[in-house]
């Protein structure tokens, strides 16, 4: 497995995810880091895009798959984002943290998130 790899931090989204109705009506804002490990070689070697995965369309990929579907678990939501980055041929890991800013806790927090990494079987 290469040591080579992709990092998208802080992408933003507003989606209806959540267990409480409230959360599912009005929504909130979730930010999103990925990381998608994958060898890179040919690409540096070649200066085409072809031999890598593009950013930019997985940046919207990854924000479409966290904004559809409302769910009730963020677990679900990385789950469902790392299926898209593992979509792509050259994905060998990714590494999915989807931090929940506004979650309805009762105590003073900076962040909630969850954090997942999968291998493409």
């Amino acid at each position: 497995m290469t040591s080579d790899s992709i990092t998208l931090t802080g992408l933003r989204v507003t989606a209806h995810h959540g267990v409480y109705d409230f959360e599912r009506e009005n929504g909130q804002d979730f930010v999103i880091d990925v990381t998608v490990w994958l060898d890179l070689r040919a690409a540096a070697r070649s200066d085409d895009l072809a031999g890598t995965i593009h950013y930019g369309e997985l940046a919207v990929e990854v924000t479409d798959a966290a904004r559809g579907n409302p769910v009730d678990l963020i677990e679900t939501v990385a789950e469902r984002i790392a299926a898209v980055v593992l979509a792509h041929e050259p994905a060998e890991r990714v590494q999915v943290t989807v931090h929940k800013p506004n979650a309805p806790i009762s105590v003073p927090f900076a962040d909630v998130a969850v954090q997942i990494t999968r291998t493409r079987a």
